[in-house]
């Protein structure tokens, strides 16, 4: 297969146990390079493990896993990753490009040696996020919005290929919410990279998502939203009738947890 034309992310009937307890059983798909898929599903379907299992940070218990084309490994610096839970507390005092920078140079101690080429990337990457007339301000001078972008920016840094981001809209409110996802958009299409985001609502993602991946009840399922988001896709999914309702654009999704 050409490299233009490989999956950027391959899965073939992959289970992934933890503690003893199957959390996916059988999961079979392919991501296109340049896709932006939604993960969704209710807590413990097993969401942020699987964006762990692609980053080499746990292995599946059984299947063939691939990622750009090989077997996860870790510090993969073609993959950028925005974790859902970070230490903010250790950042608050440090400038803006300098948390950018340990995107850099973070695995050296200290902050990182100052050089014109290394600046000058800073320079773009923010550039890029939006977040350059900040970048010289305290982290906690920030609000959720402008730390968002730098978060974005950091796992950027590395010019990857894939980018995993673990529900990075959960702690913004409406307008910062769809400043970061119209940025995520601009991103993937402009650098033609995959991203995969994981969420608990679609409905402001709807209008920019090439594909949704639902998890739940230990099964997948992968498609354009209006393929897997209705009635009858996630009643098959969950093993119980769930009722899939429109209104204005948006889905809601009634009688299962999400």
């Amino acid at each position: 297969m050409p490299a233009s034309l490989e999956p950027a992310v391959s899965l073939v009937q992959v289970s992934i146990r933890l503690g003893g307890m199957l959390i996916q059983n059988g999961m079979t798909f392919q991501l296109a390079a340049g896709e932006f898929v939604a993960i969704l599903g209710p807590n413990g379907a097993g969401k942020s493990t699987l964006l762990k299992m692609l980053l080499g940070l746990l292995r599946a218990s059984e299947g063939e896993v691939l990622v750009l084309g090989k077997v996860p490994r870790t510090g993969n610096q073609q993959i950028g990753y925005l974790p859902q839970f970070l230490n903010l507390d250790s950042m608050n005092t440090l400038r803006a490009r300098d948390i950018v920078g340990f995107g850099l140079d973070g695995h050296r101690w200290g902050l990182g040696l100052f050089n014109r080429d290394r600046e000058k990337k800073l320079d773009r990457i923010l550039d890029e996020v939006d977040a350059l007339e900040f970048s010289r301000a305290a982290f906690d001078e920030l609000s959720g919005g402008e730390r968002q972008r730098l978060l974005l920016a950091q796992a950027l840094i590395s010019d990857p290929q894939l980018l995993l981001l673990d529900e990075p809209l959960a702690s913004l409110d409406i307008a910062h919410s769809q400043e970061v996802i119209a940025l995520v958009t601009r991103i993937c299409r402009s650098r033609g990279i995959t991203v995969l985001l994981v969420t608990h609502d679609v409905n402001p993602l709807i209008a920019h998502i090439d594909k949704v991946l639902y998890l739940a009840n230990g099964r997948s399922a992968l498609g354009r939203p209006e393929e897997v988001i209705t009635s009858d896709a996630l009643s098959r999914l969950y093993g119980s009738p769930v009722e899939v309702v429109s209104s204005q654009g948006r889905r809601f999704v009634i009688g299962a947890e999400v």
